[in-house]
């Protein structure tokens, strides 16, 4: 119980006052999540609704691949994109292992998968219901998907919150591709494992409580926009 009490303490110290190591990791952590999600989100996106409304042979198998790439361990995917980056790999001459973009890179990697599996299901219900009038006004595919991605445009806001949460929470990978160097890639997850491995149990804690204020606030915020967002739609 002296560690919950002492781990609110150092959070609420940090905070007050403005601790500016915490300030910098607090920035580093949301630029490379939202940087992240902004990718794979341009093309999670696309994926979810070409996949939602197009037919072809062997669908049914991408559909399975795309859907277990959710469960992608992100060690295994640190290692690849270490592997690609290092100066052994295809990638190496670009210089970016043990940078923020390097992290960027794993974290979009893993959470592009959430993003097509959602959005296609979604969009999928959507395009069942609109079907008949899109055939009868023979819409293009192209324009068919703009149309349904903008119809489902709030419930698409949850899909890419789950992508945030799943970014802003990872360790492993962004660990292994970016190495943890203070004041470059050091993030808030990384942090706590680093002060959890030297027995700063309280610190760490406090780093935790930080971050779930952060997703906590994150959340409600979008929940809000969301909200009055349907008001104004059905006034």
């Amino acid at each position: 119980m002296q560690d919950f009490g002492a781990a609110f303490l150092t959070a609420f110290d940090l905070l007050i006052g403005a601790d500016a190591d915490l300030l910098e990791i607090i920035g580093l952590s949301l630029r490379v999540s939202i940087s992240a999600l902004l990718a794979a989100g341009l093309i999670g996106l696309s994926l979810g609704a070409a996949l939602a409304v197009t037919r072809f042979p062997g669908r049914g198998i991408v559909l399975v691949i795309v859907n277990s790439m959710m469960g992608l361990p992100p060690v295994v995917v640190g290692l690849v994109v270490y592997m690609l980056l290092s100066n052994a790999g295809p990638f190496g001459f670009l210089g970016l292992l043990y940078t923020p973009e390097a992290m960027i890179i794993a974290q979009a990697i893993l959470i592009l998968p959430i993003i097509a599996a959602l959005s296609r299901q979604l969009i999928e219900d959507l395009h069942a219901e609109y079907a008949e009038q899109f055939r009868s006004f023979c819409v293009p595919t192209g324009r068919m998907m703009m149309e349904l991605l903008w119809d489902a445009r709030y419930s698409l806001l949850t899909v890419m919150l789950a992508g945030l949460g799943r970014a802003m929470a990872e360790v492993g990978a962004v660990i292994i591709v970016g190495g943890n160097i203070n004041h470059l890639t050091r993030v808030m997850t990384t942090t706590i494992a680093l002060e959890t491995s030297k027995g700063d149990l309280a610190l760490a804690l406090g780093l935790g409580i930080v971050l779930l204020s952060i997703a906590i606030a994150i959340n409600a915020g979008v929940m809000a926009l969301n909200a009055t967002a349907k008001r104004q739609a059905y006034a």
